[in-house]
């Protein structure tokens, strides 16, 4: 029998045994301490739902916000940023099938203010609603950005 695919919500939906704590070693002791969250897609996603209309947040400003309702030292720039990516795509998926309130994911952005290209409908969707909400977006080459970040 041929295993389907999950859904995005699906995906959102599995914590994988987390949110935990791990101690990084090596370099990475040195720069995320001794207490570092890997948080779970849920955590992430409840993190972009607290985002209110005309504002927008950094995935370092979620990770901060994690980080410090967790008592943790840092929280894992690598899972954030998927679990983000599900979160969005989560939304997409729900708004697809007709559900008006989602979670807000074009308002978390990356380092500076750096649209995402990876969330639904590429740099021009997480643009168009940003402006929606009377964000400014400035080009820098291929790069997009959110003015004033």
């Amino acid at each position: 029998m041929a295993k389907t695919k999950k859904s995005w919500r699906e995906k959102l939906a599995d914590s994988k045994d987390l949110p935990k704590f791990i101690k990084p070693k090596g370099r990475g002791a040195a720069q995320y301490g001794d207490k570092m969250l890997v948080p779970s897609p849920i955590q992430v996603d409840a993190m972009m739902k607290k985002v209110r209309k005309g504002k927008v947040m950094t995935i370092a400003q979620l990770r901060e916000k994690l980080t410090k309702d967790n008592k943790a030292t840092s929280t894992c720039p690598l899972c954030s940023g998927i679990f983000a990516w599900i979160s969005a795509n989560a939304a997409q998926e729900s708004e697809d099938d007709g559900r008006k309130r989602i979670t807000p994911w074009w308002r978390t952005v990356k380092a500076k203010g750096e649209l995402n290209p990876k969330y639904p409908g590429g740099m021009e969707e997480q643009a168009k609603r940003l402006r929606k909400e009377g964000h400014k977006i400035v080009k820098k080459g291929k790069r997009w950005f959110v003015e004033g970040i």
